[in-house]
């Protein structure tokens, strides 16, 4: 077994042909920022308010896809951990693919992965908004018309935080990661509480639900009584796979902190290598103690077709009232660290973009500021995009196209994933390959296994009706514009 090269040489070893690129970003991101950034990546607003939907279509057995999906997803981060921990000072993982693929990939790549952070982005700030007016409309205050105010006022904030410097966003972050993490540990102790002592708890009306949820107690029993590994039929349980998938989407984030982290290649390979136990801990965990509490069964959609969160359940149920306003604030702060995060990965992305481009107004993104040593116009330019999301939202048909738009964009990240393993292929094969570096294990097989499942993913989007005209959109695209792309470069190339 190889031993992994853990000092912060500026250059690879011996015996690699790889040159580090120069960096002219401020290595402000501590051992503790990226750890918890890790964190923070694989924790999203989708566990707070989600899990309910996904524990609803197969029953106790999503844990099962919750532990497969996250041992993929932990290879896809082995994958982009070897190449980022060969050269530190690329600011995306997304050059690799230019390197090793070509510019014509890497340019698809790019500019795809840009677009899809901006949709996110959007779509982020657009659930800030709707958050506050939700919830401050249980009390009778209606927020509705300041939506906007609200909106860009967080916008406005994750904005300063980035164009600070690099280490308050870190700062950020941890704090953000440390208060999901505060909420799910709650949790998971109030259910070993609950389950200890046999708790008993009365039928709850939870808000916006009817009728009220019924009476239970908190067990075991609540998971293996009548287990079945697809209870609502096989084609429920496949359709889960893609479900938890996009629950795990941004998991690469990290990855694109290296050119900013002191000393990464002792600090990237933990980080990276802790994901998995990050998983079962933090999801696995979390939905194990759901289910001890709450029999899956009684996880219905409400009348707008939503589940109400099932961490308010849980502490309803152990008789905390005030529970809806505590997840409220984690969710926003959720969504405040998710937003914060992709501002962060956009600025970067569009940096490494305008870098390369022939464009002298698009090459003007491409600069440092002096004072805070971060890509200050390339953040501000996705700001200034991610804000169309409120002022569009007037427009007629405009909710539903950006729907469709999203829902699209998810589904053009699993190219870009997969392009990202033939990538780490290719450089393994090159003069490039840094033997003592963080290998990724069997990477022929386990990368192979990789892209297998995340072709399967993208096949089960053909499966439902409100997945499919995604899956359809995202193949145009790749048609459309990967073929262009390709063109534009062979056309360069020829002359």
């Amino acid at each position: 077994m190889r031993t992994v090269n853990t000092e912060n040489m500026k250059e690879p070893s011996a015996g690699s042909a790889l040159k580090a690129s120069e960096n002219s970003m401020e290595r402000g991101l501590s051992k503790r920022h990226v750890q918890f950034i890790a964190i923070g990546g694989t924790i999203g607003t989708g566990l707070f308010l989600g899990s309910g939907k996904s524990i609803a279509l197969t029953g106790p057995s999503i844990v099962f896809v919750y532990i497969a999906v996250g041992i993929i997803m932990f290879l896809l981060m082995r994958a982009i951990g070897e190449l980022m921990y060969a050269d530190p000072d690329q600011h995306t993982f997304i050059s690799f693919i230019t390197r090793y693929l070509g510019k014509g990939w890497g340019s698809f790549a790019g500019w795809s992965y840009w677009i899809v952070l901006i949709l996110i982005g959007m779509s982020e700030l657009t659930a800030v908004g709707t958050y506050f007016v939700t919830f401050f409309n249980t009390f009778g205050i209606d927020l509705s018309a300041w939506r906007f105010v609200i909106e860009l006022a967080f916008l406005l904030a994750m904005v300063a935080i980035n164009l600070i410097a690099v280490k308050v966003f870190g700062e950020a972050e941890f704090w953000f990661s440390m208060i999901k993490i505060t909420l799910i540990i709650a949790m998971i102790v109030t259910a070993i509480v609950m389950v200890a002592v046999h708790f008993n708890y009365p039928a709850v009306h939870m808000s916006g639900s009817e009728p009220a949820s019924p009476a239970g107690h908190a067990g075991i029993d609540n998971i293996v009584n009548g287990f079945s590994l697809a209870p609502n039929g096989w084609l429920s349980f496949f359709m889960s796979f893609q479900m938890v998938f996009f629950a795990y989407e941004m998991i690469e984030f990290v990855g694109v902190t290296v050119s900013e982290t002191q000393n990464p290649r002792k600090v990237l390979p933990k980080a990276i290598n802790e994901i998995i136990v990050r998983v079962l801990i933090f999801y696995v965990g979390a939905l194990v103690a759901i289910m001890l509490i709450v029999p899956w069964r009684t996880f219905q959609p409400k009348a707008d077709g939503s589940f109400t969160s099932p961490f308010v359940m849980v502490f309803r149920y152990a008789g905390l009232d005030w529970a809806a306003a505590l997840v409220f604030f984690v969710v926003i702060t959720a969504a405040s660290s998710a937003l914060n995060s992709l501002l962060y990965s956009a600025g970067r992305n569009l940096f490494q973009l305008a870098s390369s481009a022939q464009s002298p107004a698009l090459r003007s993104l491409g600069t440092i500021s002096k004072r805070g040593r971060v890509p200050a116009r390339a953040i501000i330019v996705s700001g200034l995009l991610i804000l169309l999301s409120p002022i569009l939202r007037t427009l007629p048909g405009f909710s539903s196209a950006f729907v469709l738009f999203a829902s699209a964009s998810s589904a053009v990240i699993i190219f870009i994933y997969i392009l990202l393993l033939i990538t780490h292929y290719r450089y393994r094969a090159s003069d490039d390959f840094m033997e003592d570096g963080f290998l990724m294990p069997a990477y022929k097989w386990t990368g192979a296994l990789a892209i297998a499942f995340f072709v399967f993913v993208y096949a089960s989007l053909f499966l439902a009706a409100d997945t499919r005209v995604s899956a359809i959109c995202g193949l145009i695209w790749l048609v459309c514009f990967g073929g262009a792309c390709l063109w534009r470069n062979r056309r360069q190339s020829a002359r």
